[in-house]
């Protein structure tokens, strides 16, 4: 297993970054699972999309189309320019394996803007009855890994499928590749900055103009992604440019920039560009760094792409450019100005701590509480003092205290009280449902070796179950396999209906600031939380600095 770590230097640049995204696990791996899994049928019905027609394959009653490029490839003269259609192919294409992944830690290529589609097999149990004639609901999914790693080919959703809609994973440009301010190159009269999130808006333009095909309903489009996949789905709803692309959207632990004072991590493309900021480092110094101190476009267009990889930070950012993201996340929820739609959002209960066992445990240094104050110092520098008076450690401490305590700051700093934030503003305008993952049990602990601290529920646990990650269903209790059924049953209902609720699950209010509830996922089934904001000490400290 690898974990991507920053190339930043200096303890409290390296705590920082290191606070958003999962990163790429196994990224070779989830294409051999899929591909080995195909050979128990074929799918012999051809489709026909605007670039021609393709063939795919059947796997467990799943129609899979894998490796459809949705746009040109976006190199040579195509780096760092919004995302050009794909044109014809020849012939017929057999989407039967991925397509490559984004330059990333570990790999990719820059020919990377490929989607995978998967729909129920035409035997299969009809769940989504709504409309029938229009076709299944689609949902689109924007997968996480700080935006320098990660690829749709590491997510299968058999399980969501097998409910009745049609999901769609993809790619998009990465790292310095996919968000990147520089003077020479924003001053080419093109969109900016953002090549990624124009990558993401592109896919959803060939879902539209395409998924009918597919039996898809272009008109029931749901985005959903997790930790930046989710910062990924946020932006697009403040985004103009992505209007209309999509009537619903499910952000899972996205709310880690934007939504404080104190997290101003999505900053002005201009500032980008010869500043920088603490999380953002400047285009001109990052174009010296890999040796075009002549600061040229056509010397950053020769550069190999994997040279990027050692100099960009993790995680990375999108910019406020001024036509696909207007102003801040948080300006624009909290204005109104944005693509009003249902939204679902939540966060897990123990979110940080995975960074802690990433920067610590799994270092072969497990954070001592001789270190506590040290530690707190790197990650929140002016803030330390707060910190360490509201969150201190008990006065016999068990060896696992520091840990457990620095990470219940960052989670309820950087994670829980902004989502909560995010929630009070968009409940506003669109009905907005919240929840916290909750099951301190999840499996995810079983990808590490012994730590030094319970897991707990942390950053990711909660795409396991909703997804076979890398292709394996994850070991779940008995009790677990229900949550997880419980959960897919919301996400699909959300899909089909713009509402998760159904008979078949207990029922989920839509968030008030007034009565301030949330949908705990405890296995074996969600419960109502009514003490979210004192939990995570939002109302008496977070929203206050």
């Amino acid at each position: 297993m690898t974990r991507w770590r920053s190339s930043g230097t200096g303890a409290r640049r390296h705590a920082v970054r290191i606070i958003v995204g999962v990163a790429a696990i196994g990224v070779s791996m989830a294409g051999m699972v899929r591909t080995a899994a195909a050979d128990n049928g074929g799918d012999h019905r051809a489709i026909v999309t605007e670039s021609g027609p393709l063939k795919g394959t059947t796997v467990s009653g799943v129609r899979e189309y894998l490796g459809i490029p949705y746009a040109a490839p976006p190199s040579g003269s195509l780096r760092w320019m919004p995302p050009e259609a794909f044109g014809k192919w020849k012939g017929l294409l057999h989407a039967t394996q991925y397509g490559s992944e984004c330059p990333q830690a570990g790999g990719g290529n820059e020919n990377c803007l490929f989607l995978n589609v998967f729909a129920p097999s035409s035997d299969d149990d009809k769940a989504d009855a709504d409309k029938p004639d229009a076709g299944r609901a689609v949902m689109v999914w924007i997968h996480g890994g700080g935006l320098t790693s990660g690829g749709g080919d590491q997510y299968d959703p058999t399980p969501l499928v097998q409910r009745g809609v049609i999901v769609v994973t993809i790619n998009y440009r990465l790292g310095i590749l996919g968000f990147f301010a520089h003077p020479a190159i924003d001053a080419e009269g093109h969109l900016a900055g953002n090549y990624g999130l124009m990558d993401q808006q592109r896919a959803l333009v060939w879902v539209h103009r395409n998924i009918r095909a597919f039996g898809g309903d272009p008109k029931r489009v749901t985005i959903f992604g997790e930790s930046s996949g989710a910062q990924s789905v946020y932006s697009q709803i403040a985004s103009p440019t992505a209007g209309g692309l999509f009537r619903g959207a499910i952000a899972e632990s996205g709310s880690f920039a934007s939504f404080t004072d104190y997290t101003p991590w999505i900053i002005a493309l201009g500032e980008g560009e010869t500043l920088g900021s603490l999380m953002v480092p400047a285009g001109t110094t990052f174009a010296t760094d890999v040796g075009c101190s002549g600061q040229t476009a056509a010397c950053l267009r020769g550069v190999p792409a994997s040279s990027f990889i050692s100099f960009q930070p993790f995680p990375m950012y999108p910019f406020i450019d001024g036509t696909l993201l207007t102003e801040g996340l948080g300006a624009a929820f909290a204005s109104g100005q944005f693509n009003r739609v249902p939204v679902i959002a939540g966060t897990n209960h123990d979110e940080y701590r995975l960074f802690i066992a990433e920067d610590f445990d799994l270092l072969g240094n497990p954070l001592t509480n001789a270190e506590y104050v040290g530690a707190v110092d790197a990650i929140w520098g002016f803030f330390a003092p707060i910190v360490l008076a509201d969150y201190p450690l008990p006065a016999t401490p068990p060896a696992d205290a520091a840990s457990l305590t620095l990470a219940a700051s960052v989670t309820d700093g950087v994670f829980s009280c902004p989502a909560r934030l995010a929630d009070e503003s968009l409940a506003q305008y669109v009905t907005t449902y919240a929840y916290e993952f909750n099951d301190e049990n999840a499996p995810l602990v079983d990808r590490f070796p012994p730590l030094s601290f319970p897991l707990g529920a942390s950053h990711f646990a909660e795409v396991q179950y909703l997804f076979n990650y890398l292709g394996f269903p994850a070991p779940f209790t008995p009790d677990q396999q229900t949550l997880s059924a419980g959960m897919i049953r919301y996400w699909t209902n959300f899909a089909k209906k713009g509402d998760p609720n159904s008979a078949e699950v207990p029922v989920w209010s839509p968030y008030s600031t007034g009565v301030d509830e949330f949908q705990s996922f405890v296995p074996p089934t969600p419960v109502v939380e009514a003490t979210f904001a004192s939990d995570h000490m939002c109302s008496t400290l977070w929203d206050f600095l």
